[in-house]
Protein backbone atom coordinates (compact mmCIF):
# COMPACT_ATOMS: atom_id res chain seq x y z
CA UNK A 1 0.00 0.00 0.00
CA UNK A 2 1.09 3.30 -0.29
CA UNK A 3 1.46 5.18 2.95
CA UNK A 4 1.22 8.98 2.93
CA UNK A 5 1.29 11.16 5.79
CA UNK A 6 -0.53 14.56 6.72
CA UNK A 7 2.24 16.28 8.45
CA UNK A 8 1.97 19.43 10.62
CA UNK A 9 5.09 19.19 13.09
CA UNK A 10 3.30 19.75 16.07
CA UNK A 11 6.31 17.29 17.45
CA UNK A 12 9.90 16.61 18.43
CA UNK A 13 11.42 16.80 15.29
CA UNK A 14 14.28 13.96 16.51
CA UNK A 15 11.44 11.79 17.85
CA UNK A 16 9.20 12.12 14.75
CA UNK A 17 8.78 8.65 12.55
CA UNK A 18 6.85 10.29 10.53
CA UNK A 19 9.89 12.30 8.87
CA UNK A 20 11.78 9.34 9.38
CA UNK A 21 8.83 7.05 7.33
CA UNK A 22 9.71 10.06 4.87
CA UNK A 23 13.31 10.08 4.60
CA UNK A 24 13.89 6.51 4.51
CA UNK A 25 11.55 6.42 1.79
CA UNK A 26 8.64 4.49 3.28
CA UNK A 27 5.69 7.48 3.14
CA UNK A 28 5.22 10.84 1.59
CA UNK A 29 4.77 13.77 3.65
CA UNK A 30 2.32 16.53 2.68
CA UNK A 31 1.74 19.96 4.71
CA UNK A 32 -1.21 20.91 2.93
CA UNK A 33 -5.35 18.96 2.55
CA UNK A 34 -4.60 20.02 -1.37
CA UNK A 35 -1.05 17.64 -1.71
CA UNK A 36 -2.55 15.01 0.25
CA UNK A 37 -4.17 12.18 -2.07
CA UNK A 38 -7.23 10.41 -1.74
CA UNK A 39 -7.42 6.95 0.61
CA UNK A 40 -8.14 5.62 4.05
CA UNK A 41 -7.74 8.16 6.43
CA UNK A 42 -6.22 7.02 9.87
CA UNK A 43 -8.69 9.89 12.40
CA UNK A 44 -8.77 9.29 16.12
CA UNK A 45 -12.36 10.77 16.24
CA UNK A 46 -13.93 8.75 13.13
CA UNK A 47 -17.26 7.12 13.70
CA UNK A 48 -16.19 3.69 11.72
CA UNK A 49 -13.32 1.31 13.44
CA UNK A 50 -10.68 0.25 10.10
CA UNK A 51 -11.80 -3.51 9.08
CA UNK A 52 -10.14 -5.23 6.35
CA UNK A 53 -13.18 -4.93 4.17
CA UNK A 54 -11.42 -1.19 3.99
CA UNK A 55 -8.86 -2.72 1.68
CA UNK A 56 -10.90 -2.72 -1.06
CA UNK A 57 -11.72 0.82 -0.82
CA UNK A 58 -8.15 2.34 -1.89
CA UNK A 59 -4.78 1.42 -1.99
CA UNK A 60 -3.73 4.46 0.08
CA UNK A 61 -3.35 4.57 3.84
CA UNK A 62 -2.85 8.29 5.26
CA UNK A 63 -2.09 8.74 8.54
CA UNK A 64 -2.25 12.35 10.38
CA UNK A 65 0.78 13.37 11.95
CA UNK A 66 -0.39 15.78 14.88
CA UNK A 67 -1.60 16.17 18.29
CA UNK A 68 -4.38 13.60 18.41
CA UNK A 69 -6.25 16.31 20.45
CA UNK A 70 -6.43 18.83 17.36
CA UNK A 71 -6.89 16.45 14.92
CA UNK A 72 -10.48 17.04 13.97
CA UNK A 73 -11.99 16.94 10.74
CA UNK A 74 -12.86 20.42 10.67
CA UNK A 75 -8.40 21.11 10.77
CA UNK A 76 -7.92 17.99 8.50
CA UNK A 77 -10.48 18.76 4.89
CA UNK A 78 -8.99 15.75 3.49
CA UNK A 79 -11.07 13.39 1.27
CA UNK A 80 -11.08 9.78 1.55
CA UNK A 81 -12.80 6.92 4.07
CA UNK A 82 -12.09 8.12 8.08
CA UNK A 83 -11.49 5.36 9.90
CA UNK A 84 -10.45 4.60 13.50
CA UNK A 85 -7.86 2.70 14.89
CA UNK A 86 -9.09 -0.02 17.37
CA UNK A 87 -7.78 -0.84 20.70
CA UNK A 88 -3.80 -1.12 19.99
CA UNK A 89 -0.98 -0.54 22.87
CA UNK A 90 1.68 1.69 22.28
CA UNK A 91 5.25 0.53 23.10
CA UNK A 92 7.39 3.53 21.83
CA UNK A 93 9.42 4.68 25.00
CA UNK A 94 7.23 7.77 25.32
CA UNK A 95 4.36 5.93 25.51
CA UNK A 96 4.92 2.60 26.49
CA UNK A 97 1.95 0.50 27.58
CA UNK A 98 -0.53 3.32 27.02
CA UNK A 99 -3.50 2.16 24.99
CA UNK A 100 -4.51 4.15 21.92
CA UNK A 101 -1.24 6.30 22.15
CA UNK A 102 0.19 4.98 19.18
CA UNK A 103 2.92 6.89 17.07
CA UNK A 104 2.39 7.67 13.27
CA UNK A 105 4.54 4.69 12.57
CA UNK A 106 2.81 2.50 14.95
CA UNK A 107 -0.66 3.66 13.71
CA UNK A 108 0.28 3.15 10.07
CA UNK A 109 2.17 -0.65 11.08
CA UNK A 110 -1.13 -1.62 12.86
CA UNK A 111 -3.38 -0.64 10.21
CA UNK A 112 -1.36 -2.22 7.72
CA UNK A 113 -1.49 -5.80 9.65
CA UNK A 114 -5.04 -5.39 10.03
CA UNK A 115 -5.33 -4.72 6.11
CA UNK A 116 -3.27 -7.82 5.71
CA UNK A 117 -0.35 -5.95 4.63
CA UNK A 118 2.39 -7.71 7.56
CA UNK A 119 5.19 -7.77 5.96
CA UNK A 120 4.69 -4.17 5.30
CA UNK A 121 4.60 -3.63 8.62
CA UNK A 122 7.22 -5.15 9.69
CA UNK A 123 9.34 -3.37 7.38
CA UNK A 124 8.19 -0.05 7.89
CA UNK A 125 8.80 -0.58 11.72
CA UNK A 126 12.29 -2.21 11.34
CA UNK A 127 14.37 1.08 11.48
CA UNK A 128 13.09 1.26 15.27
CA UNK A 129 14.79 -0.68 17.84
CA UNK A 130 11.09 -1.07 19.22
CA UNK A 131 9.30 -1.68 16.01
CA UNK A 132 9.47 -5.24 16.28
CA UNK A 133 8.07 -5.07 19.93
CA UNK A 134 4.96 -3.61 18.91
CA UNK A 135 3.76 -6.20 16.44
CA UNK A 136 4.45 -9.08 19.07
CA UNK A 137 3.29 -7.36 22.20
CA UNK A 138 -0.22 -6.43 20.12
CA UNK A 139 0.18 -10.00 18.03
CA UNK A 140 -3.18 -11.25 19.34
CA UNK A 141 -5.64 -8.06 19.24
CA UNK A 142 -4.54 -7.55 15.70
CA UNK A 143 -5.03 -11.41 14.21
CA UNK A 144 -8.33 -10.75 15.58
CA UNK A 145 -9.41 -7.75 14.09
CA UNK A 146 -7.70 -8.95 10.95
CA UNK A 147 -9.84 -12.01 10.87
CA UNK A 148 -12.92 -9.62 11.20
CA UNK A 149 -15.16 -8.85 8.26
CA UNK A 150 -16.83 -5.74 8.77
CA UNK A 151 -16.01 -2.39 10.84
CA UNK A 152 -18.96 -3.88 13.44
CA UNK A 153 -17.12 -7.23 14.38
CA UNK A 154 -13.61 -5.05 14.65
CA UNK A 155 -15.34 -3.45 17.71
CA UNK A 156 -16.80 -6.28 19.37
CA UNK A 157 -13.75 -7.51 19.32
CA UNK A 158 -12.01 -4.17 20.80
CA UNK A 159 -14.64 -4.77 23.34
CA UNK A 160 -13.26 -8.04 24.78
CA UNK A 161 -9.89 -6.14 25.24
CA UNK A 162 -11.62 -2.94 26.92
CA UNK A 163 -13.86 -4.73 29.03
CA UNK A 164 -10.39 -7.20 30.62
CA UNK A 165 -8.80 -3.66 31.25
Amino acid sequence: MELHIRYEGDDDPEKCTARKLSRLGYAELHSSAGETPYGIILDPHADTALSPNDKDGSDRLIALDCSWETATEERYELSGQRRALPFLVAVNPVNYGTAFQLTTVEALAGALAILGEWEQAREILSPFSWGETFLEYNKEPLQRYMNCSTSTEVVSVQNDYLDDS
